[in-house]
């Protein structure tokens, strides 16, 4: 069975990416107990004292093949998150809104480049109106729009918006049912959502980002997709869920629940580096800062 892509997927979707032949699963993390106060005094540490609220650690290794640098924020990859789209996911609009259930397709898929619309092309030609709630309107008026330039003035796709959300996104109340009609498709076909998508749907909120010092080598690093990355309106969300300890309910680490999409990013030899690393004995890893919120 194909399973749920990590993010956007069918309402309240949770498909383990497990092989029958993997290892024991390691556990989700779960909040270190503390130790309890037995001081007369206060209880509130000083300032100095404190850890920084948004605390992580990280893995970091040498490409065995490449001049490149990886780092991994094990902090984010060794929590229990998960994607809750239709299981509470409170949307990115300026409110929450879990009711309207859009998630993060309130604004449209942003496309990296030209392979990436040229992907979808393929997909969008099997797509059924029983997939699709806006298929009528997809062949209409296409799918895609112009979006605002990119940092360097150069021109981007979007996909097309119906009724303020993704036009590929069907609402509350559809018969084929809730969430992106390219993720319903491919289900049905037996195949991965990650393959029809576009590359921003299954990624987020995971990010790989790359940097080359000037000497040449690269550093890659995977982490948890911030506000920030939203660009400035990222920071008018009413909920974003990596900052929530709602989504942090996974039966799985996410690097185990994602390895499918992780895999995809760095390739295999890396995943199992970096796997390898988390799972080491006698680590006992910091919790991530939106469970210590809890």
């Amino acid at each position: 069975m194909a399973r749920a892509s990590l993010s956007t997927p069918v309402a309240c979707t949770r498909v383990s990416s497990r092989r029958a032949d993997a290892p024991p699963e390691q556990p989700a993390e779960q909040p270190a107990e503390q130790p309890a106060d037995r001081s007369t005094e206060s209880s509130a540490a000083p300032a100095a004292d404190r850890p920084p609220d948004d605390l992580h650690e990280w893995i970091s290794f040498e490409d065995p093949d490449e001049h490149r640098t990886w780092l991994f924020d094990a902090t984010y990859l060794r929590s229990n998150y998960t994607c809750i789209y239709g299981c509470g996911c409170k949307g990115i609009l300026d409110e929450p809104a879990p009711e309207l259930q859009l998630g993060c397709c309130s604004h449209g898929a942003h496309f990296a480049d030209a392979a990436d619309v040229k992907n979808l092309e393929q997909y969008v030609d099997r797509l059924e109106p029983h997939h699709m709630q806006f298929h009528t309107k997809l062949h209409k008026k296409g799918y895609l729009r112009d979006g605002d330039p990119d940092d360097d003035g150069n021109p981007t796709t979007v996909t097309r918006l119906v009724d303020d959300a993704c036009i590929f996104l069907n609402r509350v109340g559809f018969e084929g049912g809730v969430g992106c009609a390219l993720h319903i498709a491919a289900l049905e076909a037996g195949e991965r959502p990650m393959d029809w998508k576009p590359s921003v749907c299954w990624q987020v909120p995971i990010r790989l980002e790359h940097s080359t010092d000037e000497s040449g080598h690269v550093t890659s690093r995977m982490r948890e997709w911030k506000r920030r990355d939203w660009g400035e309106g990222g920071d008018e969300f009413g909920w974003w869920c990596t900052e929530e300890p709602d989504a942090f309910v996974g039966s799985e680490p996410l690097y185990v629940s994602a390895r499918d999409d992780i895999v995809e990013l760095v390739g295999e030899r890396i995943y199992e580096t970096m796997a390898a690393l988390l799972e080491r004995p006698n680590w006992v890893p910091l919790p991530h800062p939106a469970v210590r919120r809890r």
